[in-house]
């Protein structure tokens, strides 16, 4: 059984903050712990716009903090995001994300993350895996 908060991880390698300043995640439950999915709170800052293409992974994406207009960029629709709304890239659509409001969201990833990606130029993160 693992037991973990979010304050246990602040300012670890689990705490991801991202180079263009644009989000911060707190990974807690990564491809180490060898359950398939990774879990993570992400928050995006008011303001800013983050485009992403997840080739890799399936997310799901739940809002419990602010709102943010999302984007596929292959249609061009776009979805108003909530508190208590989930959004799925089953499809691994190419997405952006436009927060109106610091916008704080809880994720799952399949594959699992390691903690250790970037996001590319294109928005994708690289498929890692743990060794072992």
């Amino acid at each position: 059984m693992i037991v973990r908060s979010f304050s246990d991880i602040e300012n670890t390698d689990r705490h991801v903050k991202a180079a263009s300043g644009t989000w911060e995640s707190k990974r807690i439950v990564l491809a180490r712990e060898k359950v398939g999915f990774s879990l993570h709170e992400t928050t995006m800052y008011a303001g800013t716009e983050t485009s992403m293409w997840y080739a890799n992974h399936i997310e799901a994406v739940l809002c419990v903090e602010g709102e943010a207009e999302l984007t596929n960029d292959e249609t061009g629709e776009k979805h108003w995001i909530t508190p208590g709304t989930m959004y799925l890239l089953n499809g691994r659509e190419h997405h952006t994300m436009r927060p109106k409001t610091d916008f704080r969201c809880v994720c799952v990833f399949n594959p699992p993350v390691t903690g250790r990606e970037e996001h590319d130029e294109h928005g994708v993160y690289p498929l890692l895996t743990e060794e072992g």
